[in-house]
Order: structure tokens, then sequence, then C-alpha cells
């Protein structure tokens, strides 16, 4: 038996709101499948299932607000006899200076919790559910999309009529809703970019006073890189192209493995390395706001695979489509805004996490070139390091790496 509890989606994430179970007692669940959908303040996401089994008890309602670490569900492994029906277990206490934003909610829960009613007789366990099956009774089957369209529009999912699989409700169901007014529909975008910007500045604040940053700026000749980029993309069409961007992912990544002690969280006094590469990609959201969607083990994925890749995380941080995998875990973070112009960023770590590269713009500037003046595109690269953990020798190595890989793009 095991607890699925409300996961932790990056240190500025202290609670989440369940908006919709997947599942239901009795379902069976694979590993990775999407079970719940839960209300962060900087996005909605999809939760996966980390292991196989059966749902034996759901804990928590939709729409009741929970702080991370709290039972959600009991999933029961593969050959465990069910276990009988108890009471679900109390959550986590709210943190102090929230205990009275949080006060109704605790009056609500003060009710006895839900246990599932006594099972019947044994029945034949149920096939895996499929697209084309009804969905229970009380539970609206909308994709995550349409939930956001119709919060943003005012609009009742239970009103609307459903034209994908099985009935669920997609986002073209919610365009031919009926319109609201204009200030219902700002409301929503709005509420959600106040929140999202108070669960950033609560995890930078956290950063600047809790981990003693180091800075080391240096800049990279990608001459060379962006050549051999342009002879490259020569042969592929333009879908398949990689973009710059994709070179300084790939080189920061592959040098990491050279500085392990930047790759992973200081947690528990202590720095716990991470069991693989996994670069977090600052992403900017169209209504405002920040994500940093994660590429795992970006050192071990070819040119094609981070560009791939990339694009895809991208995209689905951009149209409010991401799941618990998506933003969790990261070793490190990178960010650029040389698509802005910027030339030098002095990014901030991301907490637990030890480190942060930031990029600026590929632009031309006159450096030295075996004695003579050259013009060559050159790039800004920023990193910040935890002192706890590294210092700034360790921290000059890693960035040679990457300069010198950038110099060596073959090997990418």
């Amino acid at each position: 038996m095991a607890d699925f509890r409300m996961p932790s989606l990056g240190a500025d994430m202290e609670r989440g709101t369940l908006l919709e179970w997947r599942v239901a007692p009795g379902d069976r669940v694979a590993r990775g499948q999407i079970v719940a959908l839960v209300d962060t303040e900087k996005a909605e996401i999809e939760v996966e299932c980390w292991q196989s089994g059966v749902v034996e008890a759901l804990y928590a309602e939709v729409g009741q607000t929970l702080p991370v670490g709290a039972p959600l569900a009991r999933l029961r492994e593969e050959g465990e006899a069910p276990r009988a029906p108890t009471v679900a277990p109390a959550p986590p206490p709210v943190p102090p200076r929230e205990r009275i934003a949080a006060a109704p909610l605790r009056a609500a829960a003060a009710a006895p919790a839900l246990a599932p009613a006594p099972a019947p007789a044994p029945a034949p366990a149920p096939a895996p559910a499929t697209a084309l099956e009804p969905v229970p009774a009380g539970r609206i089957h909308a994709s995550p999309l349409a939930r956001r369209l119709a919060r943003e529009r005012g609009l009742d999912l239970a009103a609307l009529a459903g034209s994908g699989p099985g009935g669920a409700i997609v986002a073209e169901d919610v365009r031919r809703g009926a319109p609201v007014a204009a200030v219902e529909a700002a409301s929503v975008p709005r509420d959600r970019r106040e929140g999202m910007r108070r669960a950033i500045a609560a995890a930078m604040a956290r950063s600047k006073r809790e981990i003693p940053h180091y800075y080391l700026a240096t800049s990279f000749d990608c001459a060379r890189a962006l050549a051999w980029l342009r002879e490259r993309n020569q042969t592929r069409s333009v879908a398949e192209r990689a973009l710059p961007i994709a070179l300084l992912l790939a080189a920061t990544a592959k040098a990491l493995r050279k500085a392990p002690e930047l790759s992973g969280a200081y947690v528990d006094g202590g720095f716990r390395a991470a069991q693989g590469i996994h670069v977090g990609v600052v992403v900017s959201l169209r209504g405002g706001g920040l994500a940093a969607p994660v590429l795992r083990d970006a050192d071990r994925l070819s040119l094609d695979e981070l560009m791939r890749a990339l694009a895809e995380q991208t995209q689905r941080a951009r149209e409010g489509r991401l799941r618990s995998g998506d933003v969790s875990e990261a070793s490190i973070t990178v960010t650029s805004l040389g698509d802005l112009g910027v030339e030098t960023v002095f990014p901030v770590i991301h907490p637990p996490q030890v480190a942060i590269v930031g990029f600026g713009r590929i632009a031309d500037a006159p450096v030295a070139v075996d004695g003579m003046l050259a013009v060559r595109p050159v790039v800004h690269c920023t990193l910040a390091a935890d002192h706890r953990v590294s210092d700034g020798m360790r921290g000059a190595r890693f960035l040679a790496e990457v300069g010198r890989l950038l110099g060596r793009p073959e090997e990418l």
C-alpha cells in the first residue's frame, strides 16, 4: 500500500487545490498516467502517478486546498490484498503564516473525512479506462485548456456539451459558448498573474536570504559553433532546424558531467547530488510570469532531441498543459534573454537548486584572434552558484568546459 500525496512542483509551491480527479476507487493506474488536475499559484498542473496499482480510496475532494505532502489517495500495488476501509489521514498542518487565510478551509474540513463505503462481494477487476467509457456521475470530463478558457470566460462547464472523446469538453466547445462581460473574463488571468508574482517573489526572497551566492561571468566566441550549425541546418527543413539556444543548452548539460557539484539540491543542511542532469529552462508565459519546464537527462540527448524537447515543453508551458513531471526535479536552471536583446543576465538561484546559468544575446563584438583584431559573434554567460557547495575555482572550470564545447560543436 502507498499513499499518493500532493506533489511538490518547486520550492515556490506550498499548497495546491484539487480541481479534478481523473480516476475513481477501483481503477487500475499505470506509471505516468494522469490521475488528477491541481491548481497552483502559477498554473494548472496535470498530476502523474509514479507507480502502477489500483486506486483503493480517494482522500481529497474536488475544490479542497491542501499543503504539499498531504495524502490525496491510497494505491494498492499489484498482488496486494485489499485493505479494510479506513478514515483518511489528516493533512499536515498549514504553515503558521497562512493559518488565518486557511481558517475557512479548516472549518470546512472539521467534519469527519470521507472514507470509502464497505465494498460488496469481490468483483472482477475493472478493465483499464478508455477515452470512450462514460464519465462517472458528478465528474465533468474536460481538458485542462477547456477548464482554463471556461474560467476566463465565466462559463459553467456543466452547461456545455462536449465534442471530444467520450463526450469530453474540449477548448473548441468552450469557444462556442456564450460570451461574458470583459471584466469577468479578465479577473481570472489577473488573479493568476498576481498569484504567480507572489510565488516567484517568495522563492527569490528565500534564495537571496538563505543562499550565499557567488557570481562568475565570461564570454564565448560562437563563430565556429554557429558556422557548424548553419551548415548542418542547410540540409533540413525549417521545422527540423536547431536554434543557437540548443547549442548553449547542450554545452551546459555536457559540461555539468565534469561539475557534478553544480547539479543537485541543498536540503536538510547538506548537498544532495542529482541522479541525472535535468535542466530547467525558464520560459516566459503569454499571460505574464514564468515557468521552468525540465529537460530530463539533457546531457544524453542529441542536439535534435534537445531541440524537440525544448520546443514541446515551451509550447506546453504557454498553452497551460504542463504535467507534474514537466516541472519537478530540475537539477539546475538555465535562463536566456538574448532574444530580447539583453547582453548579460545575472540570475538568482532557484532553491533548493545550487546553481543557475544565464545567457545573453549572441552579437558581433571585437575580439583578439591570433594577435589580430576581429569581429566575431560572442555570447555573454553568467554562473550564479551556492558557496556552501562549490567555490569560484570549480565554477570557473565549469565555464571553461562550456566554452571548450562551444568551440568543438561536433561533440555536442
